[in-house]
């Protein structure tokens, strides 16, 4: 029966590797053709490069030691709950396989680089530029947002 447990969680695992990937490539990308596709236009949003030496908006900036370490103690403690904690709901895996894809994304660049590349910045509204991995992290916190919600009804 555990065995069977640990091997559903595994499922969820891959999804964060999968997102860590995506995030990872499109960094990749953009890092090594910045010039060639900043402010191209797209339908919503245009692509800009950014190096955030901060955590998400920019806070915290200049704290990579900080940051890195919280990265590194976030990640752990979320394969913890995804792999051994009883009594999760799928929804509550899935938040943390979000936050977790997102938290290690993020998490590399800030330990090997010192900064975040963000390139998503949106045409309809004035807000900060992000990346694959901030798009994660906020899908896996709506998640957990909607799950409390549900449970108080």
């Amino acid at each position: 029966m555990m065995l069977n447990i640990k091997n559903n969680r595994f499922y969820y695992i891959l999804l964060s590797i999968l997102i860590i990937l995506s995030d990872q490539f499109t960094k990749h990308i953009i890092d090594i053709n910045h010039t060639s596709y900043i402010n191209k236009d797209l339908l919503f949003f245009s692509i800009d490069y950014v190096k955030n030496y901060g955590a998400a908006f920019n806070i915290l900036n200049g704290n990579r030691i900080f940051l890195s370490t919280l990265s590194t103690i976030i990640t752990l403690f979320l394969i913890y709950f995804i792999l051994y904690k009883k009594n999760l709901s799928n929804l509550d895996l899935l938040s943390y396989s979000f936050i977790l894809a997102g938290t290690i994304g993020n998490g590399i660049e800030r330990i090997t680089k010192g900064y975040v590349i963000d390139f998503i910045n949106l045409n309809f509204i004035d807000f900060p530029v992000f990346n694959i991995a901030d798009i994660s992290i906020n899908i896996g916190l709506i998640f957990i947002i909607y799950g409390l919600i549900k449970n108080k009804r």
